[in-house]
């Protein structure tokens, strides 16, 4: 919104109007063409603050995605561990079971041969 100079009435009559007409449209023109300038050096400024700005997104962009890959491959390294530890408390557990088994096949098979030979022992002493 332009605004208009006005001179006070002595100017005018003391240059006359048309020069006084002049000197305002001068202005004027002057006025016009530093606002058109301030808004061109405002529209750059802008400008280039947004390719910062867009350029700053971008940067933490990558950041966070280089992050996120660093927590992703550290989170899978320990799951692995975690993994492979379980295993071999898994194969452990099965190695202990399966000797206790054999300790109990053991044990039965020395209770079968005690019943047994109870159970023969007990038949020789009775009378038939």
């Amino acid at each position: 919104m332009p605004v208009t100079a006005k001179l006070s009435r002595k100017f005018y009559e003391t240059l006359g109007d048309d020069i006084a007409n002049e000197l305002v449209e001068w202005f004027n023109q002057v006025d016009a063409t530093y606002r058109w300038d301030l808004r061109e050096l405002n529209e750059l400024n802008f400008a280039r603050f947004d390719a910062k700005v867009d350029q700053r997104f971008a940067e933490s962009d990558v950041k966070w995605e280089r992050r996120f890959a660093e927590s992703d491959v550290k989170w899978e390294r320990r799951f692995g561990e975690s993994d492979a530890k379980w295993e071999r408390r898994f194969a452990q557990f099965e190695q202990r079971l399966a000797t206790m088994e054999v300790r109990l096949i053991r044990w039965m098979f020395i209770l079968w041969l005690g019943t047994v030979g109870s159970v023969l022992a007990l038949g020789q002493l009775l009378p038939r």
